[in-house]
Order: structure tokens, then sequence, then C-alpha cells
């Protein structure tokens, strides 16, 4: 079991603009049903409108999959419907993060 939350750190990567590209933070995810930890870093997408993590993260990090009852589609930038992608799938997750810890079904996307 995680006892406490790792320290936060942001990394931001420039372009040649000096415009920002990405911010990660690092956080820490433990298993529902093994209570073990890792600590990560996390993409933050303004954008975006789920949380997700890759199947194969997913495989590497054995994590416990939830089939869900039907699919959910991806979505493009563009608003097209992504063809090679679809979430069947989820997580059941705690994500500690600076003090607060918070139980989260994570969607996985296929690769």
């Amino acid at each position: 079991m995680l006892t406490r939350v790792t320290d936060n750190t942001s990394m931001c990567n420039l372009d040649k603009e000096n415009l920002l590209k990405e911010v990660t933070v690092k956080i820490s995810l433990e298993r529902i049903d093994t209570q073990e930890g890792i600590t990560v870093d996390a993409l933050l997408d303004s954008g975006a409108t789920r949380l997700v993590m890759s199947s194969e993260f997913t495989r590497k990090q054995r994590f416990k999959l939830k089939k869900l009852d039907r699919p959910i589609y991806v979505r493009n930038v563009d608003s097209s419907l992504n063809k090679k992608r679809s979430i069947k799938h989820t997580v059941e997750v705690n994500i500690y993060y600076q003090g607060h810890r918070e139980r989260m079904e994570i969607n996985v996307i296929e690769e």
C-alpha cells in the first residue's frame, strides 16, 4: 500500500517559438486488487475528455482489466472517428497527487 504521495514535478518542453508543448506531472497509481503502487509521469491534456492509458502500459504493469459492456469509439482532434482505436476496457486505480487520493476508472486505449 502507498503510504505517501510523491513530490509533484512539472516539466515543460518548449518549441522554437517558446510555446508550451507539453506538461507532465508525477503521480502515483495504486492497483486496487494488490495495493501495489507505481510512480509515473502523467501527461496533462487540457482538451481531453477522459483519463486514458495505453493497452501496452496496462499489460506491462499488470493492471486488472474490466471489460466494458459496449466499446467507446475514439474521435480525432478534428472530430472524425478514429477507425484504428476504440476503448473496450477500463482499469480501476487509486491516484495519488499532492496529498490527495482519488479512486478512478481509467480507459484503456487499444494500440
